[in-house]
């Protein structure tokens, strides 16, 4: 399987748009939010600086699952801030097999403490799609005499 490229790829095909939340934001604003992007998580951002992540899996597990309500729960109290980052010079391959190792879906792109921004699993997946296309694509047309001799 080709799982060529780096981070700094897959970011370059991203709208680059930081979809983020405040730790003293409600869980229920947290989790509206994430579901009128359409995301499964959301960064907590205060002072411009990278604090945590909230995700549909801690809203499950911290608050459904222990009886507490999403509009009397604040994003500080269920946020993950034991934070693993990826940086742009990262590998597809490295950040797949570490996604899939920790059983994480989302990591922080982050260079110097400067976040430059947030792949999925679904990121990653989608890149790997688009390479192998491309080299079957290619494959085919050479092996149909597409290119010269």
């Amino acid at each position: 399987m080709d799982v060529s490229g780096t981070i700094e790829t897959v970011l370059a095909h991203k709208s680059g748009t930081i979809i983020s939340v405040a730790p003293e934001a409600t869980v229920y604003e947290a989790i509206a939010l994430m579901a009128e992007k359409n995301v499964g998580a959301l960064l907590v951002m205060e002072n411009e600086k990278l604090v945590g992540i909230i995700s549909e899996r801690d809203y499950s597990r911290k608050v459904m699952l222990k009886g507490k309500t999403s509009r009397n729960s604040f994003v500080r109290e269920i946020m993950t801030t034991e934070l693993t980052t990826a940086n742009p010079r990262e590998t597809v391959e490295e950040c797949l097999r570490f996604m899939t190792d920790k059983h994480i879906r989302h990591l922080p792109v982050v260079v110097d403490g400067d976040l430059r921004g947030v792949i999925s699993i679904g990121d990653l997946v989608k890149h790997v799609i688009s390479t192998q296309s491309a080299a079957l694509d290619q494959l085919k047309d050479y092996i149909a005499g597409g290119y010269p001799s």
